[in-house]
């Protein structure tokens, strides 16, 4: 008996501590298993922007911090969208959602119930999400190209990954017996689908991808592309928004003239800071003609006593 899953629009956050290849990370999945059920589905992406933004906004502020040296990045870095298997292609909701989206993190399509559908109404499935995806000017993942160096085996692989978008997953919480072997999958009539066999669907490689091969170019992609767009927007919108906030808290509450005072301290730390920095830079030139002096004069000396050897 699988246990089933209550459907709700609203943000579920569970993490887990996994290790790979010796190496410990912490895996957090935001889940919204009730995205798009609604009658109306009108701006039912918004929760989910708000919490990507808001990641952001947390990560910008403590980055804007005086205290860097330990920041957490707690960025989405992978929007996992299913699409389903039931239909032709995208659905309004689809599309619209990803639009949304696919500046503000990085989207990987995947196809959810792939036990659903035959293997050439895979092919033909994905044929049809990817001709779509193109059509209304989506921004999915994009795999990054392997250097020349590269081994063969990992270009292959990279090859089987990028041919396999959007990725045909199959899931179950059950575990079933199959030849004396235990394996996660689903039973049916007609035989047992394997999740985690390859000629059954593409979980290993979504796996794979997700967390040993492209881990680091995700994150890579959600700081240098994601990130700056948001982090772009905040500086140019900031000072507008910082009076609108600040006139709030004068109309609203008393405790302005403390946010005031916090801000003048950390006016002085940063004009603090400058003065430090023009210090440094000032003392670095200093050193670099210094030591560009001491070459020069140990370089006149290394002549003359070559030239006293010759004679």
């Amino acid at each position: 008996m699988t246990e089933r899953i209550d459907k709700t629009a609203e943000i579920q956050r569970s993490s887990i501590d996994i290790e790979e290849q010796g190496v410990r990370l912490r895996l957090t999945v935001v889940d919204t298993p009730g995205f798009g059920d609604s009658v109306n589905s009108e701006n039912s992406w918004g929760p989910i922007i708000s919490h990507i933004e808001s990641k952001f906004e947390q990560y910008y502020r403590d980055e804007s911090g005086l205290n860097r040296k330990n920041l957490i990045d707690d960025r989405v870095h992978c929007c996992l969208y299913f699409i389903s298997p039931y239909g032709h292609g995208l659905r309004p909701i689809d599309i619209e959602f990803m639009k949304r989206l696919h500046d503000k993190v990085n989207i990987v399509p995947i196809i959810a119930k792939a036990d659903c559908l035959t293997k050439t109404e895979v092919k033909r499935m994905k044929d049809r999400v990817l001709r779509e995806i193109s059509e209304h000017e989506i921004g999915i993942y994009a795999f990054p190209d392997c250097e020349s160096d590269e081994d063969e085996d990992f270009k292959k692989q990279d090859q089987e990954l990028k041919a396999s978008i959007p990725f045909a997953v199959i899931g179950s919480n059950t575990v079933v017996e199959v030849n004396g072997r235990r394996v996660r999958g689903r039973l049916y009539p007609w035989g047992i689908t394997e999740v985690e066999n390859p000629k059954h669907c593409d979980f290993v490689k979504l796996r794979n991808m997700l967390i040993r091969t492209h881990m680091q170019d995700l994150k890579d992609v959600t700081r240098d592309v994601h990130y700056e767009n948001y982090r772009l927007g905040r500086i140019r919108g900031g000072g507008t928004q910082l009076h609108r906030e600040r006139s709030k808290l004068k109309r609203d509450s008393g405790v302005f003239d403390e946010v005031a005072e916090k801000d003048r301290m950390l006016e002085q730390k940063e004009v603090e800071l400058r003065q430090m920095q023009v210090m440094l830079e000032k003392m670095q030139r200093e050193m670099a003609v210094t030591q560009r002096n001491s070459r020069g004069d140990n370089l006149q000396y290394d002549d003359r006593r070559s030239s006293t050897v010759e004679v």
